[in-house]
């Protein structure tokens, strides 16, 4: 058979014809809104992955009683009783309260979550111009309840008469220069009672002092 151009022109007509109903006729899904949730960045739960004051750490370090030693050189105008383990704490805002921006600032950040991975003992070293006690871990939870009572238990409590508050002393985290650290003191005076922060402080003239604070701290100071 001979093909002329419009019977040419004509298969061609009926070849289109025949796609577009096949495509009509084939179902199409259209895809609904997604069941999986966005996938967020999850914020490091530092309880977790880098856990601190875990027990059988060894006696705190020489320098960590020099630090504090300096800080405690003014009276405190209440009897000093500091809590015979170091704790510390590093609340968690964006995954950590530390912000450091500098090296020297990571590098004291890293220096005291190393120190304070586990619990160090403290013993009687601090150089304080007035008279202080550290209380064993029993001494220091009968101390905190009799706070917390205001001494109800008047023999129990009789030790306890004049104490307001327990320190917990972080081990520092110091700079490679060992002029400057980190330090932390929570004042616990029983059950939600309490302050706590993480400051900087510096070394001049021979004494530690206590920094202004900045950026890299301002979110480490904290009331319960």
């Amino acid at each position: 058979m001979r093909l002329t151009p419009r019977l040419v022109f004509r298969i061609v007509l009926v070849v289109l014809a025949i796609a577009i109903l096949s495509l009509r006729l084939i179902p199409h899904h259209h895809p609904g809104p997604s069941s999986t949730p966005p996938v967020s960045t999850p914020v490091m739960d530092l309880s977790t992955s880098s856990p601190l004051n875990r027990p059988g750490g060894a006696p705190a370090p020489s320098e960590a009683y020099e630090v504090y030693s300096g800080l405690y050189a003014v009276p405190a105008g209440e009897p000093l009783v500091f809590a015979q383990n170091s704790v510390t704490d590093i609340p968690q805002v964006g995954g950590s309260c530390l912000k450091p921006s500098t090296q020297q600032e990571h590098d004291m950040a890293d220096a005291f979550e190393a120190a304070n991975q586990q619990s160090h003992p403290w013993e009687q070293r601090f150089t304080i111009p007035e008279v202080y006690r550290i209380l064993a871990p029993s001494e220091a939870a009968a101390a905190q309840s009799c706070i917390a009572t205001h001494g109800q238990d008047a023999a129990r409590c009789a030790s306890y008469k004049q104490v307001r508050h327990i320190r917990y002393l972080g081990v520092p985290g110091f700079d490679k220069t060992q002029t400057r650290a980190l330090v932390s003191v929570i004042k616990s005076c029983g059950g939600d009672c309490g302050s706590g922060g993480i400051f900087a402080v510096e070394k001049s003239g021979g004494i530690w002092k206590r920094l202004e604070t900045t950026d890299f701290t301002r979110d480490c100071s904290w009331m319960y």
